[in-house]
């Protein structure tokens, strides 16, 4: 017998509007944090960009083109957000959210591109060996590293709690973008004064510092993307509390199968739980009903929830469950 989301129409439509409303309220808060987020990046880029070349530092260069990137991927988020926020149709019966997955992948390639450039553009100053030709870091240079540190950490805070408050693995995505910024900066930074200490070197080397930590954002960014589009299970914390969840209820003798997929940002859970065979047909779908609006109350993320109940064999109680897992 299986159990999915059938209930009486009264409480399919407020369900129905409350998700819708919900998802609104999500993509409002995404959009207007992506907004303050370009606003700031371009402002920054063009501060960066102004300090870099006055104050003779291609590290703030570098960092400038960094920020200015941001501004490119912040886009992509708001875009991806946008058409995952859509309601399922007829050729999306499962929604959008994977779309969200897909702008995190295009941000990811975009910021390893980035990030290679930067590199390889700070080794060819590098390798050419006339350190004596690098121009020598203003204070303007230092001043404006400084600034973009604070201002950087700051937009990672406000992004990421968004991100972590509506569920967004773009928007989280586009939150680490800021924190790499920031310790971008911190390598302009240590270059720039390298630099005016004597070792001009040094801002180039700070470029090629910047560059790991671009790349090192850009494959995480990618890999957690991916995951997410590849139906990849839940963390067994999160396995752990359905299992707790579902042996709450009663009735339930026991857990046959618990399987879990992440779809974008959301879960789907298939579950097989064993009941009393000598029970009806109608106190055996009862039981499926509390495991289902058990485990969509308990965990906002999950989209579709499908119980299976079998008949009791005696073989996976709760206690023998733990005692294996000892």
């Amino acid at each position: 017998m299986e159990k999915t989301k059938k209930q009486n129409p009264q409480m399919n439509q407020n369900q129905s509007e409350n998700t819708n409303l919900q998802e609104k309220q999500f993509e409002k808060e995404a959009m207007k944090v992506s907004t303050v987020s370009i606003v700031v990046n371009v402002l920054l880029s063009l501060f960066k960009l102004l300090a870099g070349v006055i104050a003779h530092s291609g590290a703030m260069i570098s960092d400038a083109i960094h920020s200015a990137s941001d501004v490119f991927s912040t886009i992509i988020v708001m875009i991806g957000i946008h058409i995952s926020s859509k309601k399922a149709d007829k050729e999306h019966p499962y929604g959008h959210e994977r779309l969200e997955c897909v702008a995190a992948i295009v941000l990811a390639v975009v910021l390893f591109a980035t990030g290679a450039g930067i590199g390889w553009s700070g080794i060819e100053k590098i390798i050419s060996g006339n350190s004596s030709s690098i121009a020598v870091p203003g204070m303007l240079a230092l001043a404006a590293a400084i600034i973009s540190i604070m201002v950087k950490e700051w937009m990672y805070w406000y992004t990421k709690i968004a991100a972590d408050k509506i569920h967004s693995s773009a928007l989280k995505a586009d939150a680490w973008h800021h924190r790499s910024d920031a310790l971008s900066s911190i390598g302009a930074l240590i270059g720039i004064i390298g630099a005016r200490m004597g070792y001009p070197v040094l801002d180039p080397l700070a470029s090629v510092l910047i560059c790991a930590f671009i790349l090192k954002a850009a494959i995480d960014i990618f890999m957690d993307a991916v995951n997410k589009m590849v139906d990849k299970a839940c963390d067994d914390s999160v396995v752990d509390a359905l299992q707790k969840c579902i042996y709450s209820q009663n009735g339930v003798l026991g857990i046959s199968s618990l399987q879990t997929r992440m779809f974008g940002s959301k879960i789907y859970v298939d579950v097989e739980i064993e009941a009393d065979g000598k029970q009806t047909l109608i106190e055996a779908h009862d039981i499926a009903q509390k495991v289902h609006d058990a485990i969509e109350k308990e965990f906002v993320l999950v989209k579709h929830c499908m119980v299976h109940v079998n008949p009791y064999k005696g073989k996976t109680s709760e206690a023998e469950v733990s005692e294996k897992e000892k």
